[in-house]
């Protein structure tokens, strides 16, 4: 079944809606942005499921070769890169999208030596959809845990949320707070567009700007969560990305300021009340007074003022989030590794080996491992 570029997103524009807690990661705005930058050497596959004469389902694939050590295997799997921590299919009917899709790769000619769905939200979203219909077409799924985070979910008050922290944690926030009030007046900037289709759709560069002041001013290698507008390679997809989102409404940049001037920023994506953490930064010269504590007590305050329903950490939390989350979350991969394939099938008895033993690593995630030179148009093939 083919669509045109035009049909395919008001498609998607119609179906992600009705995804139950989608994310903008999912969205054909990502998508488009993560492809100009990271798509050379990847072959995008786009399969869009129909019922009869409508069409209920996007599931977006990709395949990539990854190193191994036994050497490079194409695998085929989400366009997500670790970029955040869950994915899945588009619309409103998950079962009968994978049940479709994974007969169709059962039936299509095999351009992959693996086939691994990552990021998958088992307990909360999944509820064993993924590995059921990847049975039914008859692979063999083989499940491992793929990435922790950490999450707020926003019941009841701020107040509520707020006394119900650890005591230790609530003295030291406070401490925070006292320590930049003696310096200066403290203020948070939140900017959080409507959109194009609203007209608000300004990217607002200064704000931009102002946080990669920040981030560069980093003098040492920083901890992983701070890394994302720290690396220079990038910067242009994250821009690319930052008018993207504004321009479609997910667009939430926070900016701590100490006497007007910004010491740290932590930049965000939201999709229809749940915020996904992007990148944060310090000013060093102000990060042990605990800018960056101070920055996330004002930004969740303000979340529940707003009525947010969920606050994510993102796919690199720090070990700070622990202190503010309510519930910690693990995604998972579920793998087939084909008969006919030799090297993913060592790798499958090398997983197996690793997990007798109790030492599983899992792989560096790809964006952490290296940033992909170059660009490449998106183009889809409509399955």
């Amino acid at each position: 079944m083919s669509l045109t570029p035009i049909m395919l997103e008001v498609l998607w524009n119609r179906l992600l809606p009705q995804t139950r807690n989608a994310t903008f990661f999912q969205s054909l705005d990502w998508l488009e942005a993560y492809w100009r930058h990271y798509g050379s050497g990847q072959e995008l596959r786009v399969l869009v499921i129909a019922s009869a004469s409508e069409r209920i389902g996007i599931l977006p694939l990709v395949v990539r070769t990854e190193r191994t050590r036994l050497g490079p295997i194409r695998v085929l799997g989400y366009p997500l890169d670790d970029w955040s921590v869950f994915y899945g299919p588009i619309g409103p009917n998950p079962t009968a999208s994978l049940v479709v899709a994974m007969a169709y790769l059962r039936r299509a000619r095999r351009e992959w030596d693996m086939l691994d769905l990552r990021h998958v939200d088992a307990s909360r979203c999944d509820h064993g959809r993924t590995p059921q219909a990847m049975r039914l077409a008859g692979f063999h799924p083989h499940k491992q845990a793929w990435a922790c985070g950490a999450v707020v979910e926003m019941h009841g008050t701020w107040e509520d949320y707020w006394h119900g922290l650890p005591t230790p944690w609530r003295h030291e926030v406070r401490r925070c707070r006292q320590r930049l009030s003696e310096l200066g007046a403290i203020r948070h900037v939140r900017y959080r567009p409507e959109g194009k289709a609203r007209g608000d759709g300004d990217p607002r560069w200064d704000l931009f700007e102002s946080c990669l002041r920040i981030a560069p001013a980093l003098g040492q290698p920083p901890p992983a969560h701070r890394t994302v507008l720290c690396q220079a390679t990038a910067c242009g997809f994250l821009r690319d990305l930052h008018e993207a989102a504004a321009a479609a409404g997910a667009l939430d940049l926070n900016l701590l300021l100490l006497d007007g001037a910004p010491v740290a920023f932590a930049c965000h994506l939201h999709y229809q009340g749940r915020i996904t953490a992007l990148g944060a930064g310090e000013d060093p010269r102000y990060a042990a007074l605990g800018v960056g504590t101070e920055l996330e007590r004002m930004v969740l305050e303000d979340s529940f003022r707003r009525g947010d329903r969920l606050y994510d950490f993102g796919a690199a939390p720090s070990e700070q989030s622990r202190n503010w989350q309510t519930s910690a979350v693990t995604s998972f991969r579920y793998t087939h590794f084909p008969v006919p394939s030799p090297r993913a099938n060592l790798l499958r008895i090398t997983r197996w080996f690793q997990e007798a033993i109790g030492r599983w690593d899992r792989p560096r995630p790809h964006r952490m491992a290296a940033f992909a030179a170059g660009a490449r148009e998106p183009v889809a093939r409509m399955l």
